[in-house]
């Protein structure tokens, strides 16, 4: 079996490649072809945290693959991230355990990923200028993911903690083609933004209607199971996708409180839930039809992601022989 650390993980990963494997998988997801059973936690409530497994399969990339992520917010601020995970990968032909890697890596640019593939499929063509909300991993992750599908000229990056948007700002402008800088509050970064990147553990929503321009386009993949982070205007409004119908509006730990309390309270139904990414990929539904329309993309995170970005990796890793083989039996 081939083991992989999170150095590994990360040189190994095509973030090109990526977004595009991300499509097939998505597809393959809303046609009923891959299997991604809801995932299921085991609570640590001292702690506010979980242990979640997340198994699937995916016809298109050939991978069998199950990943077990904890999430513990209370790692904010310290040396570890609120996320780990591990992924193990299975001979789809025999069940037989080929591969054990690092998931954290995974799931920061898988999530990134399946974001700038929604911006792809929904997001003006013209869109330069790119709000990052929040200031972890998933903010660098999106920020790096949003440059590869669109020709983004301007990021403003805002978070709770200025220092931390500052830092950031100073460390994304190192590294991408693309003017960045700090700002002081999520509705100066959403005013004029073309797309708007929500990536943050808010308790009340960061996006709001009022800061939206006509057209843009937002994504929201920040979770916590006590709060949300867009507000009932913008769900209402917007043309709005996700990955999974089932998986979006199931309960807790899978469901997003950002469509089902609304759907609670009488502001939309299930049936506003325009599509899935998948039938967008397949051309079964239709995406922005409108240069004005706002469109929205929540993300709750699915395991036939996890599974297509797996499979990348331990494809290269074989052909660059990098990685430990150890024997189990």
């Amino acid at each position: 079996m081939l083991v992989l650390g999170r150095s590994q993980v990360e040189a190994l990963l095509d973030l090109d490649a990526l977004i595009d494997a991300l499509g097939p998988a998505m597809a393959d997801l809303s046609a009923g072809r891959a299997s991604a059973p809801g995932r299921i936690a085991a609570l640590v409530p001292e702690r506010e945290g979980f242990l979640a497994a997340m198994p699937g399969f995916v016809p298109a990339a050939g991978v069998l693959a199950s990943k077990l992520v904890s999430l513990f917010p209370h790692n904010a601020g310290t040396r570890l991230p609120t996320h780990q995970a591990l992924i193990v990968m299975f001979d789809p032909a025999t069940g037989e355990p080929v591969a054990l890697l690092d998931g954290t890596a995974v799931t920061a640019a898988r999530t990134g990923a399946c974001s700038a593939l929604s911006a792809r499929l929904l997001a003006r063509e013209d869109a330069s200028v790119l709000a990052v909300l929040g200031t972890g991993v998933q903010a660098r992750s999106h920020a790096r993911a949003m440059c590869r599908v669109r020709p983004i000229r301007q990021i403003r990056v805002a978070g709770r903690n200025p220092a931390k948007a500052t830092a950031l700002a100073e460390e994304l402008s190192a590294e991408l083609d693309a003017a960045v800088r700090a700002v002081a509050s999520y509705a100066e970064a959403i005013d004029g933004a073309d797309i708007v990147a929500a990536t943050t553990h808010a308790l009340e929503p960061v996006v709001r209607r009022a800061w939206l321009s006509p057209g843009t386009h937002v994504t929201s993949v920040g979770y916590n199971p006590a709060g949300r982070e867009i507000d009932d205007a913008t769900v209402a409004e917007a043309l709005v996708c996700v990955e999974s119908r089932a998986a979006a509006l199931a309960p807790f730990p899978t469901g997003t409180n950002d469509l089902l309390t609304p759907i609670r309270d009488g502001v939309i139904t299930a049936d506003h839930v325009h599509a899935e990414l998948g039938e967008l990929v397949e051309g079964s539904r239709p995406g922005r039809t409108s240069p004005d329309r706002i469109t929205l993309y929540k993300s709750v995170g699915v395991a036939v992601q996890d599974a297509a970005a797996a499979a990348l990796i331990v494809t290269a890793a074989r052909e660059r022989a990098v990685g430990e083989e150890i024997t189990l039996r």
